[in-house]
């Protein structure tokens, strides 16, 4: 029996549904990263780096549920878009997993010896796990915008053209930059509002200023890019949203300014740059005016904003080619099979709520600033 939703709406569904569980990573893990990445800069004892580390310290492991998800439903739903993606970005992967597993030993080792030397160096790897994923993820997706140097033959084996190095040219580095600016924005507006006001909150509300800004510039900077260094790509006339998964039988050009077609057939769609600008620009009133809920809820817009003006922007692609057009992944020739995209909705339409349930209620218990006072006598902190 054929599944009670057509084809084209499940490839649909889930092409937003990547886009939720992509932002959902970003809102939540995301001020995790922001937050160790200002670790070095925002605290300069170390019961203040206690305090920012144990700012986190409660949510961090449930936060990276996301990206687990986001990693499996791409998997599932979008296996040839998984296959080219983890392979071509081998090497960038490791990296960002990498430096991810530096976060849980640091958070479990720093304190383990009363050696400022060692708290320093594992205070400097916890800057790592920040910086480095929030970096290499917006340089993989400056890539994407570009399009990847991969090809398919004729068996659809995939076979990758570049380099780590090639991943860093100018507009993936502006692209690498913002996501850095977006998430340490996201981090400051945290640490405002978790934990108790003094020079570590001063200190944060001074670098999310500075995110803010430089996150308003690079966003602005890379639409410029967008708009003039000839990037995009079209399907050709006939691309159909119920035919089977294999992009070799669906036509694609490479056809610069091809970006910005969406948004003049769609106008609606500008609320996504517009969210992009708007957000980053009332975290940083939030933030001057020590309004944290507003700085927060700022960043989180903004990051709303970048994240869906890249998706909308490229739909329906999701890998574009630049070496073989023809070898481009879209929303209608690299999902799954219909039956597996009903399943899989089906299991997410019962689990997803659950997941969201569970996360606001742990963020609801554990709601309230962190002081000093609790990271001397609490002996569950970092």
């Amino acid at each position: 029996m054929a599944p009670p939703i057509d084809y084209e709406t499940l490839r649909l569904i889930w092409w937003l549904l990547m886009g939720v569980l992509l932002i959902g990573f970003t809102l939540t893990d995301g001020f995790d990263l922001g937050t160790a990445a200002l670790l070095p800069f925002v605290a300069r004892t170390d019961a203040e780096r206690r305090l920012v580390i144990n700012s986190i310290g409660a949510t961090w492991e449930g936060n990276q549920v996301w990206f687990i998800l986001g990693g499996g439903a791409i998997f599932a739903a979008w296996p040839f878009v998984y296959a080219v993606s983890f392979s071509g970005f081998y090497l960038a992967m490791f990296l960002v997993l990498a430096a991810l597993i530096l976060r849980p030993v640091g958070f479990k080792y720093r304190s383990k010896k009363p050696d400022a030397a060692w708290r320093a160096r594992w205070d400097w790897a916890l800057f790592v796990g920040g910086f480095v994923p929030a970096l290499v993820f917006g340089v993989a997706v400056g890539n994407v915008l570009t399009g990847i140097p991969f090809r398919l033959d004729s068996d659809l084996r995939s076979f990758y053209e570049g380099s780590l190095l090639g991943l860093f040219h100018p507009f993936s580095l502006v692209a690498g930059l913002l996501s850095v600016a977006m998430i340490v924005l996201h981090g400051a507006s945290w640490l405002a509002i978790k934990i108790e006001r003094g020079a570590v909150h001063d200190r944060a509300r001074a670098f999310g200023q500075v995110a803010a800004v430089a996150s308003i510039l690079l966003f602005a900077i890379g639409g410029v890019m967008v708009a003039t260094m000839g990037y995009g790509f079209r399907l050709t006339p006939g691309a159909d949203p119920l035919g089977p998964s294999n992009p070799l039988l669906s036509g694609t050009v490479a056809a610069p300014g091809a970006w910005l077609d969406n948004y003049g057939a769609h106008p609606w769609m500008l609320i996504a740059p517009i969210l992009g600008f708007a957000g980053p620009l009332l975290a940083w009133i939030g933030i001057r005016k020590g309004r944290e809920v507003l700085a927060f809820g700022g960043s989180s817009l903004g990051a709303i904003g970048i994240i869906a003006t890249v998706g909308l922007s490229m739909f329906p692609f999701i890998l574009p080619s630049s070496i073989d057009p023809a070898s481009s992944l879209t929303v209608w020739n690299a999902s799954s099979s219909h039956v597996t995209l009903f399943i899989m909705l089906a299991v997410t339409v019962i689990f997803l709520p659950i997941v969201l349930l569970y996360t606001a209620w742990v963020y609801k218990v554990l709601f309230g600033r962190i002081t000093l006072r609790d990271v001397d006598t609490n002996p569950d902190f970092y």
